[in-house]
């Protein structure tokens, strides 16, 4: 664990250099220890891949008063108690419309369109964070014989709810936006709302997996 200054009222721990579900369960009980402190100088804690980003009030504590206090509590993360993940199943429409890049992806990886969706619906996968618009779950890891490449030019706008896959990643972008991942369906569930805490659908550590709907 690397503790490091970010910026004038923000550090950032780190945990590793890759992602990986060692490195992702330190970063998951990191969060949750943080959010037990309830502390009023933390004004906001972002987890990611590898990291957690603690943002404070430079008004009531310090870089070094607040690095040092976390050392001492992120010592023995194995202690922690979390809430155990929330499963999501997503049905998805794939192909055609809803899913565009479906045919690139099964040429690419030579298979049929069944195929690659029947193994993109075969994992259970894990939010390894949440972020890019509101929402947006990055999911993995993604079977590595359905693994393609992101758009070298990506598309200006998509529909919300779109399914894409990029590397060893899968994700549904929440909102209608630009996309640089591979389109290969659509789902009609909503994955934020603004007005109903805690927002997102999806929260760090959740599990998912998605289901074809015809």
């Amino acid at each position: 664990m690397i503790i490091q200054r970010y910026a004038e009222n923000s550090l950032r721990i780190v945990f590793g250099s890759q992602i990986d579900m060692e490195v992702h369960e330190k970063v998951r009980r990191a969060f949750f220890l943080l959010i037990s402190l309830h502390r009023h100088d933390i004004i906001e804690i972002i987890p990611s891949f590898c990291s957690c980003l603690v943002i404070y009030e430079d008004k009531l504590t310090s870089y070094d008063a607040l690095a040092d206090l976390l050392k001492e509590h992120l010592a023995d993360l194995s202690a922690i108690e979390m809430p155990p993940p929330q499963v999501h199943e997503i049905p998805v429409h794939y192909g055609g419309d809803y899913g565009p890049d479906l045919s690139f992806v099964a040429n690419h990886c030579r298979l049929t369109a069944a195929e690659v969706i029947e193994r993109h619906c075969a994992e259970i996968y894990t939010v390894f964070t949440v972020g890019f618009t509101p929402g947006f779950p990055y999911l993995g890891t993604l079977d590595e014989r359905i693994a393609a490449p992101r758009l070298e030019t990506p598309r200006t706008r998509i529909p919300a709810g779109s399914v894409g896959i990029a590397q060893r990643q899968t994700g549904i972008y929440p909102f209608e936006s630009p996309a640089g991942w591979r389109i290969i369906g659509r789902t009609d569930l909503r994955l934020f709302d603004p007005l109903k805490p805690p927002y997102s659908l999806m929260q760090i550590g959740d599990k998912v997996r998605f289901i074809e709907e015809h």
